[in-house]
């Protein structure tokens, strides 16, 4: 399977795997994933990396496809100063995954997390499980402990 599943599997929590056929012409791979499994796009949630700018420091961000990232409440969150969104080739090397099937789980690097407390009003949230056309259905709480993230309000 994938890191992602993996991550999953070994933490013993509760998840569904939700597969769907990628067009690779898509131009949002968030929102392809909320049309095709017929899902709000705001409970599916893209992965994004950010960079401190004055440390270069990676880390991770997650909102709802359905929004953009306020950058500004993502280095709040995190305690940057200011960020930046990550270069996506440090992105990919950093998690070791691809662009647009980036997951939270079964990263390559431990790195601070934040996720948009959106996500909490929800039974259960969809986020990439590692690859385009693969998402994984789970608990926003056990997201939380498995990535040891924050929550805060980070949605534009």
């Amino acid at each position: 399977m994938t890191p992602a599943v993996d991550a999953a599997k070994k933490a013993g929590i509760r998840y569904t795997l939700h597969e769907y056929s990628h067009d690779s012409q898509a131009s949002s791979y968030g929102e392809e994933a909320a049309t095709l499994l017929d899902i709000s796009p705001n409970r599916v949630f893209k992965t994004l990396l950010i960079a401190a700018t004055d440390s270069n420091q990676l880390a991770v961000a997650i909102v709802p496809v359905s929004n953009q990232l306020n950058l500004k409440s993502a280095a709040k969150a995190l305690g940057f100063k200011k960020a930046s969104m990550a270069d996506p080739a440090e992105a990919e090397k950093a998690t070791g995954y691809i662009l647009g099937g980036i997951s939270p789980l079964g990263q390559k690097k431990r790195l601070p997390f934040v996720l948009d407390e959106s996500a909490t009003g929800f039974e259960t949230i969809y986020v990439s499980a590692g690859k385009r056309g693969l998402e994984i259905e789970l608990a926003p709480g056990d997201l939380i402990k498995l990535c040891n993230a924050k929550t805060a309000n980070i949605k534009a």
